[in-house]
């Protein structure tokens, strides 16, 4: 059985499941689009293929493998997009949480019950049905949860808008020893410039006490300062709206010292370099054209915890 443990973004990692780009299936027409940068692309004509995105995730796998890491990818779906396994569910210590995803995505969740078949059934939680909730939206830093929500009026018109309060407060009653701290992210149908699709497109900590951040994805100006505070100003990479278009907060850490990224973020790299990080880069530019990046790709089950990182 599966020992699952996760109580961090950034210690070893030692097991994961990585999506998947084969048997993609078709372009979407631009009415089944589910986010407003795979729309943009669908109608420019460069929405991403798979001859292009597999190579990309099979150099993840490659680098995901070089530090020993157990990986298992979901069973193919035929003609169906596996690529966003953060979606579909998350580990917070010991348990494994089903999202409550979009109708359409349920059968993602099917492709990964050979790996949930592996873990203890009362480790294996599933929200009711007025919870939604994403990985995405999901970050465990020290004794908190953060999660991203929107807490507009008009939230049931936003497609974009993927975990709401009752997500909150779900995992606040399963994990009543933790902090939850929920922030309300900026939400766009049509401009993916000025939508943090989840909190991960806006935030996402590296390291021991660095964390990346863009000030504008957050509705609440108190939020942003929140995170300020905590992680301290020379401790934050401020990303451009521009890098947030491409996804610079959606990194992924294989250890504290140790983060895979898209060849092209350039500044970012140096930064991470700069402060004694490992790049692993890798590229991954296609994948990013669907509003999704590193993180998104991964449900990390395992990961050392603190005390044994190394």
């Amino acid at each position: 059985m599966l020992q699952l443990h996760v109580q961090d973004e950034t210690s070893r990692l030692r097991a994961v499941v990585l999506g998947t780009a084969e048997s993609n299936g078709p372009t979407p027409k631009p009415e089944e689009a589910y986010d407003p940068k795979s729309l943009e692309h669908i109608k420019a004509g460069t929405y991403p293929i798979e001859a292009d995105m597999v190579p990309e995730m099979n150099a993840f796998e490659t680098v995901l493998k070089k530090y020993g890491v157990t990986v298992f990818r979901p069973q193919l779906i035929s003609d169906y997009n596996q690529i966003f396994t953060r979606d579909i569910g998350f580990v917070i210590d010991d348990v494994f949480i089903k999202s409550n995803i979009l109708p359409d995505r349920e059968r993602e969740l099917d492709a990964i019950q050979y790996v949930i078949d592996q873990i203890q059934p009362t480790q294996v939680a599933r929200p009711p049905e007025e919870v939604h909730i994403e990985g995405g939206d999901v970050m465990l830093w020290e004794n908190y949860i953060f999660v991203g929500t929107y807490k507009g009026s008009d939230y049931k018109e936003y497609i974009t808008a993927r975990t709401n309060m009752y997500g909150v407060e779900y995992l606040r009653k399963l994990f009543p020893n933790k902090i939850v701290k929920e922030f309300d992210l900026v939400k766009s149908k049509i401009e993916a410039r000025d939508n943090a699709l989840h909190l991960d497109c806006c935030f996402q900590p590296v390291g021991k006490d660095k964390a990346i951040i863009y000030k504008r994805g957050f509705r609440e100006e108190a939020d942003y300062l929140f995170l300020l505070q905590l992680f301290g100003k020379d401790n934050l990479f401020h990303i451009k709206r521009k890098e947030m278009y491409h996804m610079y907060s959606n990194v992924f850490s294989i250890a504290p010292d140790v983060v895979v990224s898209e060849q092209k973020f350039t500044r970012l790299n140096n930064w991470l370099r700069k402060n004694g990080f490992t790049v692993e880069e890798i590229p991954y530019a296609e994948i990013a054209k669907q509003e999704g990046l590193l993180r998104c790709s991964t449900l990390p089950l395992i990961r050392d915890s603190k005390s044994v990182n190394r």
